[in-house]
């Protein structure tokens, strides 16, 4: 089966993760909704400029990059070295490396909900689906976000928890498309999925990330092939979903 993969430049990033009032186009004095005296016509909500919301792409880009490459301590200007911006402008989005932190967060969570909704939209084999999400959310840097959320990150914060209800929903819906066809086999839940995936893709310390690409589709494989029915061996344990991860581990 041929990977598909998915390009780490030019993304069109989610709603989710575009912070409207981050953009210095927008006038924050400006009301957002219907003008407060009686009678008066509803104000239209400004929209972000084209090339401010170019440079939040390449921004946030860059910063999940360079937060794998680095950690969450990275400097913030190599990330606006990478993303082609000057700090001020990095700075105008993003004004505290929390709210980068958060931000990044929500990139890469929303993008792996959209590959998962994708693959199962797109493909007609089940196994073929979870698959493709699989090696593409390796693309999406999905293994970096276990450290971001360590240390004071707000783990429950409402974007976020939003993201992370998307994104379980969406996996959850996979793996269950491939449970019932018989392809995917029934004692293993998509946290077993997600560990194992988040483990595989994930840069070991001291190690180029570059230098060890090169293996994480060959161990990923070689793990979903393991996920095949009918099952070859018993596991031990019980299967795990995305919230027994949470308790355990945020």
């Amino acid at each position: 089966m041929k990977r598909p993969t998915t390009p780490a430049a030019d993304p069109s990033v989610p709603a989710a993760a575009v912070d409207l009032s981050a953009d210095p186009s927008v006038d924050p004095a400006l009301p957002s909704g219907p003008a407060r005296s009686s009678g008066a016509a509803p104000t239209p909500v400004p929209r972000p400029r084209a090339d401010a919301v170019r440079n939040r792409e390449r921004i946030l880009v860059a910063a999940r990059e360079v937060l794998v490459e680095q950690g969450s301590g990275a400097p913030f200007d190599e990330i606006a070295r990478r993303a082609g911006v000057g700090n001020a402008t990095l700075y105008r989005h993003f004004p505290d490396r929390a709210a980068l932190v958060h931000h990044v967060v929500l990139f890469v969570m929303d993008r792996v909900t959209v590959q998962a909704e994708d693959s199962l939209a797109e493909e007609s084999d089940a196994f073929a689906a979870l698959c493709r999400f699989t090696h593409a959310a390796a693309d999406e840097r999905i293994g970096a976000l276990c450290p971001m959320l360590a240390g004071d990150f707000d783990g429950e914060h409402p974007e976020l928890i939003a993201a992370r209800e998307a994104l379980a929903a969406a996996v959850e819906t996979l793996v269950a498309a491939g449970q019932e066809a018989g392809l995917v086999r029934t004692d293993i839940g998509v946290g077993d999925l997600m560990v194992a995936l988040s483990q595989l893709s994930r840069p070991l310390p001291g190690i180029s990330c570059m230098a060890v690409d090169g293996f994480v589709h060959r161990h990923l494989q070689l793990f979903l092939d393991g996920l095949r029915a009918p099952a070859r061996s018993e596991l031990p344990g019980e299967a795990a979903t995305l919230e027994d991860l949470r308790r355990k581990t945020m």
